[in-house]
């Protein structure tokens, strides 16, 4: 021990004396002034020993090819920690030649290269075949201005060069051929331009919403950063943000080959849809920063502390990491533990969901039935993996941070050192990763989403994978989206509880989607679902002062109303839209007057209903924005200056008129406050409030039921319904 300690820090002191500076390194390697001529006989006899750089030939950079054949498969890195480094060459060479290729088992199981000295093209006499592939842009770009014919003419000496519709076919000398492809992949780069612009129909709530979240990202335009740095890493394509307030546009400049163009714009276009259909951009900063579960009896969160400590203490030694992945101990879970706290405390990001609910919080784990399978088994494959619902916990959520650049070879590195396999499937805005594939403990996968996408995240499904981990806050639970607030008011402590005891709450309208996960969670996992669901719209940015929300039209309660207007306005009443109401003034103030008619009502019952109401011209955004305002209740209704709400939508219909341009009407559903009704069947156009004793006026007339409020925070705009009739 003695000895190796002493020959580490010799090593340890030589290598920093090494790194400082590059001139020390460039003294340090043995030169020769007949470079040409060793390169020129070391090729004739280790010709497939010449590697290209990727970077030249529009891949990742620091990553090189063996030049020699049609294929791009056997690809390594260099070794830096070599004499030559990265530090030597900020931009690596096109072509160089190497020692030998060898497999890393300290890295990665990948192929390093030792370097021998960097070739020009020149050199490289020995013949070969290559071919790469065009798409019909880059066919067209190359036959216009005669390029392609013009490259026939610069490029006569090879011994072939043809164009069809796979891509082009080269043959001849290497140097001639590697040259004449840079030439090609130059000629293909050009710089496009195109506009994150709203698409949406005016006067809708997609295009008002996109509205506002363009103006977000116009402000903000490094949560793209990387996203930016990924492409021009991966396949040098340069991407710049050009943002323009004035004309509330974002314009976007490209410059790379047709084929990556198309690739890139399609990822904009599926970021823009997202943002469309995004009712508030989910801040950075939004949410419940991680703070400590309070309680008489702290001894209960105790292990939950511990286990959270696991994946956020940046303080974790590499022994403990080696116990959580190979110790006596070691599980598939510690093994997910440890992956976290990689993903955590060396890459900035930030773990959410089903993980933190059922392991870090609740320590549940539950294999298939046939325990005595394969773990493989738990594998299903449907272009992308995921694993068996029977499989608890299942995934790893995290999200990118959005000022940090991510390499995922780099993070796959760092899984290797504590023999864990990954394996990377790439999509459009983020990472799949299907790790642990062959381990006798189990797989499971772990999702990396990149934070621009990460902003459009703005609802979510339970309570109870609702809270967060981030690095540093070793004893901390945070919450994505803020629920501690009213009308919800569900604490970090009951969501425990809720975790503890097996219950979840729903936090937005049930549709088909929604149904698959409930069927999740109470069939297969055996939670119990508690109460009717709860629809958690985020609060709108301070300076609007309120949000609409789409319904989806496979959700219940969709269906429910569409039913109730068709079959009492007529079969033929076509719904346009249902949309969530979120005002969060208008809820204070209806929360505040529910909890006063509640204490004055029999068993604190505040008899809340929900009611139509019809209304037309400026009442359509007056009540979504400042709500049922007592300045302009009726004057003319058979119950006095109220504001009057019914149970049938036909006569809420009558006090609608069709928008002129597109014939549309509007009424609201409703919360409203009934409390102790009073109940009448003859007109008193007097009133200007319910008689004493009483909280509203339910009448009925004509065959109608209608209910009456006369007090401002009474009732809440809850749906804006637009819909046409004959």
């Amino acid at each position: 021990q003695h000895n190796l300690r002493q020959a580490l820090r010799r090593y340890s002191t030589l290598q920093r004396a090494f790194d400082l500076s590059v001139e020390y390194r460039k003294e340090a390697q043995v030169q020769s002034k007949n470079w040409e001529s060793i390169a020129k006989s070391l090729l004739t006899g280790y010709s497939d020993q010449l590697f290209a750089s990727m970077r030249e030939l529009n891949g990742r950079s620091y990553v090189f090819v063996r030049y020699c054949g049609t294929t791009d498969d056997d690809i390594a890195e260099m070794d830096f920690n070599s004499t030559l480094s990265r530090k030597t060459f900020k931009i690596p060479p096109a072509l160089i030649l190497a020692r030998d290729v060898r497999y890393s088992t300290s890295i990665r199981a990948k192929a390093i290269l030792s370097f021998i000295g960097v070739i020009k093209p020149q050199w490289a006499q020995h013949v070969i075949t290559r071919q790469f592939s065009l798409n019909t842009d880059e066919e067209k770009c190359l036959n216009s201005n005669n390029i392609f014919t013009k490259a026939k003419s610069e490029f006569s000496h090879l011994n072939s060069l043809l164009m069809d519709n796979t891509g082009i076919h080269l043959a001849g000398h290497v140097g001639t051929i590697f040259n004449a492809e840079l030439y090609f992949r130059q000629q293909m780069i050009q710089e496009f331009r195109f506009k994150l612009e709203n698409h949406s129909k005016p006067n809708t709530s997609e295009y008002v919403n996109l509205e506002r979240n363009l103006e977000y990202v116009m402000s903000h335009p490094k949560i793209f950063s990387p996203m930016i740095v990924r492409w021009e890493n991966q396949k040098q394509v340069k991407i710049k943000i050009i943002p323009s307030m004035s004309s509330k546009t974002c314009e976007v400049a490209v410059k790379a080959r047709p084929s990556d163009y198309k690739l890139v714009q399609e990822e904009f276009n599926a970021f823009l849809g997202w943002l469309r259909d995004c009712a508030v951009i989910r801040r950075p900063e939004s949410g419940v920063s991680p703070r400590l579960l309070r309680g008489r009896d702290r001894k209960q969160y105790r292990e939950i502390e511990e286990r959270i400590s696991h994946i956020t203490d940046p303080c974790r030694t590499t022994i403990d990491l080696y116990k959580g992945t190979k110790g006596a101990q070691a599980t598939r879970e510690t093994r997910m533990e440890v992956v976290a706290h990689i993903a955590v405390c060396k890459f900035n990001c930030r773990v959410e969901g089903g993980f933190v609910r059922d392991w870090v919080v609740g320590k549940v784990t539950s294999r298939p039935a046939d325990v005595s399978s394969d773990p493989k088994t738990w594998i299903v494959m449907n272009k992308i993996p995921s694993i068996r619902k029977e499989v608890v916990p299942s995934d790893l959520d995290c999200h990118l941070p959005p000022d940090r650049d991510f390499d995922v070879e780099n993070f796959r590195d760092e899984l290797h050192k504590y023999g864990i396999t990954c394996k990377v499937y790439p999509l459009k805005w983020r990472y799949i990763l299907l790790i642990d594939e062959e381990a006798k403990t189990g797989p499971f996968t772990m999702d990396l989403i990149e934070p621009h996408v990460v902003l459009t995240h703005d609802r979510i499904d339970f309570d109870v994978s609702n809270l967060s981990l981030e690095k540093g806050y070793t004893r901390e639970l945070g919450m994505r989206v803020d629920i501690e607030r009213r009308p919800y008011s569900s604490g970090l402590e009951a969501i425990v509880d809720n975790i503890t005891h097996k219950r979840f709450r729903i936090l937005r309208p049930i549709d088909h989607f929604l149904n698959e996960r409930i069927h999740k969670m109470t069939e297969i996992r055996g939670w119990k679902q508690l109460g009717d669901p709860f629809p958690v719209v985020p609060n709108p940015d301070p300076k609007y002062p309120s949000v609409l929300v789409a319904l989806r039209d496979s959700s219940l309660l969709y269906k429910d109303l569409q039913k109730q207007l068709t079959g009492t306005i007529g079969s033929t009443t076509q719904i346009v839209s249902i949309e969530e109401v979120k005002n969060p003034l208008l809820e204070d103030s209806y929360e505040s007057m529910k909890s006063i008619i509640a204490r004055q009502c029999p068993s604190f019952d505040p008899n809340e209903r929900h009611l139509f109401h019809g209304t037309k011209g400026p009442g359509i955004d007056g009540i979504r924005d400042y709500g049922f305002d007592d300045r302009y209740y009726s004057k003319e209704g058979n119950w006095g200056h109220g504001a009057y709400f019914a149970d049938n939508p036909k006569k809420s219909d009558n006090y609608t008129h069709p928008d002129a341009t597109d014939q549309t009407r509007v009424m609201y559903y409703s919360k409203v406050l009934l409390g102790i009704e009073s109940k009448q069947t003859n007109a008193n156009k007097e009133l200007v409030s319910a008689p004493k004793g009483f909280h509203s006026v339910a009448g009925t007339l004509g065959g109608y039921n209608e209910y009456i409020v006369y007090r401002f925070g009474q009732a809440l705009p809850y749906l804006k319904i637009t819909y046409k009739r004959p």
